[in-house]
């Protein structure tokens, strides 16, 4: 037997969910480009799309999952950010297959750092400081992008492939919208204190400044820290941005954008659109008892329910006063109960419709009665 329970949320502001768009979502804005998404960080809800799932070439997008195997390898210990990098000659801004590109300026045979490196791919997107680090990691670029499909897969990007670290034109290399978002969101997650370099404005190597091509970093109305521009003939122009307001964090990406300023300002209208009408909510803390439950031939006759993480959800602003929850909690529960141990769900709804589930569990252990115990409940049970 289950028991059901309702319960009335009056809602206080503050967090984040992922599941589908409501009914009654405000009207999307116009955006000019073949494909864009916009997702929220922390539930990973998406929020407005078009062809999110089309595949495109990214052009220098694909030095977001280059910068963050970079992390991944400091992170794990495999390198440090003091390493002397060898400059071979294909990663030579000379290199005549990279003439034209987006460059650091490194030299040949000279030494640079892989915190030097790392800034030249995220800050000025260097296609050169790209290989320099491929080869760091890998031995050679081609088993670099190995590495990077690797990661890809791992994250669940099932419309990308990576054939090399800078984006530059070739056969296969492709990605999505929503690969994208999803690898960004990652990225700002496992990576924090890497993600800063992101917001860096300009920077300045071999007396060379130049400055990030994220326009929106400039931006007045929201705080942009990230995150990467693109562009080729074949590509267009594309830009995957993160901006915060109110505490809360969105991620937009816009691909196949006809110029630098539509890239911009198409990301910027779909992130004002976020922040306009959608916000986070958390409903329930995580760890907190939200009802006591019976256990049966326990050495106690109840114990406090709750859930194992903070309920966060992403929703429109109008809709913060009709959010109810309901849960089922098993009525039938016999010990030993463990802490953490799944005993039933919580079901959050508007308007009568689910938008998002989560399971109940046990905030405490209860370990079996004795055998008079049990057997009394036995009894009881039975009848």
């Amino acid at each position: 037997m289950m028991k059901i329970f309702l319960i009335v949320l009056l809602l206080v502001s503050s967090t984040v969910t992922s599941l589908p768009l409501l009914a009654n979502q405000p009207g999307t804005p116009e955006i000019e480009a073949k494909s864009y998404i916009l997702i929220d960080y922390l539930t990973g809800k998406v929020l407005l799309e078009s062809e999110a799932e089309k595949v495109l070439p990214p052009a220098s997008l694909t030095k977001i999952m280059t910068s963050y195997v970079v992390s991944d390898e400091l992170k794990k210990g495999n390198i440090s950010p003091d390493d002397k990098v060898l400059i071979s000659e294909n990663a030579w801004a000379q290199n005549p297959k990279l003439k034209g590109s987006s460059l650091m300026f490194v030299e040949v045979n000279k030494y640079v750092s892989v915190d030097e490196l790392h800034k030249g791919i995220v800050i000025s997107s260097g296609n050169d400081a790209s290989i320099a680090m491929a080869e760091h990691i890998s031995g050679t670029e081609s088993a670099f992008a190995k590495l990077m499909n690797q990661h890809a897969l791992a994250l669940g990007l099932n419309n990308t492939y990576f054939a090399n670290s800078t984006g530059l034109p070739a056969d296969g290399h492709q990605t999505s919208a929503k690969d994208l978002a999803k690898l960004s969101q990652a990225l700002i997650r496992s990576f924090p204190e890497d993600y800063e370099i992101y917001a860096e404005k300009e920077y300045t190597y071999n007396k060379i400044t130049q400055q990030n091509r994220n326009t929106l970093l400039r931006d007045q109305s929201m705080k942009v820290d990230g995150l990467k521009t693109g562009h080729t003939e074949e590509a267009g122009f594309g830009l995957v941005s993160s901006a915060v307001k109110d505490e809360m964090r969105l991620i937009a990406v816009v691909m196949g954008a006809e110029s630098k300023a539509k890239r911009a300002s198409e990301s910027r209208k779909i992130l004002n659109h976020g922040f306009r009408f959608y916000t986070n909510i958390t409903p329930f803390k995580g760890g907190v008892s939200l009802k006591n439950a019976r256990v049966w031939k326990g050495e106690a006759n109840e114990f406090s329910v709750g859930l194992a993480q903070d309920a966060t959800l992403t929703i429109l602003k109008t809709e913060k006063e009709k959010l109810k929850a309901n849960y089922i909690i098993d009525s039938e529960l016999i010990a030993p109960v463990r802490k953490g141990q799944k005993v039933g769900e919580v079901f959050f709804k508007i308007d009568g419709k689910e938008i998002m589930k989560m399971p109940m569990v046990a905030l405490e252990d209860v370990a079996e009665a004795g055998f008079l115990g049990r057997m009394w409940d036995s009894v009881k049970l039975w009848f």
